[in-house]
């Protein structure tokens, strides 16, 4: 048996390895446009390689993932985070949990994570064709016809694309995988960036760059979406951090541009109701009748920050916790709950995926084939299937890559 693997990311390494384990006797092209493998890989996590969750809890797994869960449920059954930490545990690389649930090599370092796999390929009939781009392939009776470059034609009975996505380009994900699956009878669905942070028109957000929260809830009026609550950080550009990036996942279809901003709301404290929120201030201003209003906001919020909150409010910093009104009460409360900000683009995040892919009706969730073309499997980001920061995009990659490969040798 013969096949092809397009993409040597998360999941073309997984489905090779899983093949070359389990059909030794197979003979499997690993193509990858890249000079070395699993470069995305490597740099992930800002280099350690955020591998996996440590989430063991299925319906909390699967409320990660704003498009594909339900597709997911099969590959996550059989390739769970806890036995992804054991697979890479099984091959040498010791793995850590971190406070935040998120698992990385105790080395800290991404290259521990693509080596664990080179080991198994070495003593294979796995050949790795590196700087070697996938051009065309080609259906043909007996199975597929690969033409790529520095390489005469490659005849196999299987091809798996695992081309990724279209983030990052200078990582080699340059969205051909799109286009061969177009021409082999897929569609693609409507692509848009995830995990990014925000780029906003507001001049006052430049005065709190480098201020953090430690957990605000997002929201915007123009559509309504799942809670997301969690930490995040002022930029001299805009916001970002893991609430931006979920929140952005969220929203990944919706403008954000000058001509049609996307209006965001940060309720700096989730927990409390309006009630509760207008009585901390009352209660601060109470104790402290006689300082000012901007030092009694800095009591709750950094000092930079009660400072723009005076100015929204139009409510003069300089007056005296006993001279606050009822109306500026109720007024400084809807802010602190509501602070609204205009997003008019995107930025670059921690991660690096992209939202749309390969319509998922049209592949076997049970094997990762194809309905349409047999002996055609998809794994990884090519498909429409996207998660928030925190090992959850790996993790989609090891366990799709790993059905497809356990189908394959079967």
């Amino acid at each position: 048996m013969k096949v092809a693997i397009i993409g040597g990311g998360a999941a073309g390494l997984m489905a090779c390895a899983t093949i070359s384990e389990l059909h030794p006797d197979a003979e499997v092209f690993l193509i990858e446009r890249n000079s070395e493998l699993g470069k995305k890989v490597i740099i992930s996590g800002g280099g350690r390689c955020n591998v996996t969750t440590g989430i063991r809890d299925m319906k909390t797994l699967f409320s990660k993932y704003p498009r594909g869960s339900k597709f997911l449920s099969s590959a996550f059954y059989r390739f769970p985070p806890e036995r992804v930490y054991e697979w890479f545990e099984n091959h040498g690389v010791p793995l850590k949990i971190e406070e935040d649930a998120r698992v990385f090599p105790v080395s800290d370092n991404g290259h521990d994570i693509v080596g664990a796999f080179e080991k198994i390929f070495a003593p294979s009939h796995t050949k790795i064709l590196l700087s070697h781009t996938a051009k065309f392939i080609e259906k043909t009776a007996s199975g597929f016809l690969v033409h790529c470059t520095n390489q005469s034609p490659l005849p196999v009975d299987k091809v798996v694309l695992t081309t990724g996505g279209q983030a990052y380009r200078h990582t080699g994900s340059s969205g051909d995988g799109y286009g061969f699956s177009e021409h082999l009878g897929h569609t693609i669905t409507p692509l848009a960036a995830s995990l990014s942070s925000y780029i906003t028109k507001d001049s006052w957000v430049k005065e709190l760059a480098g201020v953090s929260w430690g957990s605000a809830r997002l929201t915007t009026d123009r559509l309504k979406i799942p809670d997301v609550v969690g930490p995040f950080l002022f930029t001299h550009h805009g916001i970002t951090g893991p609430v931006v990036f979920a929140f952005s996942a969220l929203t990944a279809f919706e403008s954000a541009t000058p001509a049609k901003p996307l209006k965001i709301f940060i309720n700096l404290f989730p927990d409390l109701n309006a009630e509760h929120m207008e009585n901390e201030i009352r209660a601060a201003c109470k104790l402290h009748a006689k300082r000012s209003l901007e030092n009694i906001i800095a009591s709750l919020v950094p000092k930079s920050l009660a400072k723009q909150l005076c100015v929204h409010t139009a409510i003069s910093g300089e007056l005296h916790g006993g001279e606050i009104n009822n109306k500026q009460f109720e007024l400084l409360a809807k802010t602190m709950q509501g602070l609204e900000i205009d997003a008019v683009g995107r930025g670059a995040g921690d991660e690096f995926v992209t939202a749309g892919g390969v319509e998922l009706s049209e592949v076997n969730p049970s094997t990762m084939e194809s309905k349409i073309t047999p002996g055609l499997f998809f794994a990884g980001e090519i498909l429409n299937i996207d998660g928030f920061t925190g090992g959850f995009n790996l993790q989609a990659s090891w366990a799709t890559g790993r059905l497809a490969g356990l189908s394959i040798s079967k």
